[in-house]
């Protein structure tokens, strides 16, 4: 059984939640997948890109991600500063590309 923590809302347990469209789809999963960050660096520039999407994009190596996720899943990170964290680090990684 995991417990996700949400932004104000009481730890809900993602065990037998149910979803339409997946139900496979964990509800802190479900967030990272409709909370979008509008970037304005790199390949991203002028798109909206969900947090899931930037996560697993090239610029966050496995190893950070997997941190992230799992900080998130506990409870310890909320989503913004998931997003927050995601953001910065796709933001340094194409200045430094830049350079």
């Amino acid at each position: 059984l995991i417990a996700v923590k949400t932004s104000d809302k009481d730890t809900v347990s993602a065990a037998g939640e149910k979803d339409g469209d997946s139900p496979k789809e964990e509800p802190w999963e479900k967030a990272l997948k409709t909370t979008v960050v509008d970037m304005e660096v790199g390949e991203f520039r002028g798109h909206k890109i969900s947090v899931w999407d930037l996560l697993h994009s090239r610029y966050i190596p496995e190893e950070n991600r997997k941190e992230l996720l799992e900080l998130y899943q506990a409870g310890e990170l909320t989503l913004e500063q998931v997003k927050m964290v995601v953001s910065t680090i796709v933001t340094k990684a194409e200045a430094a590309r830049a350079e």
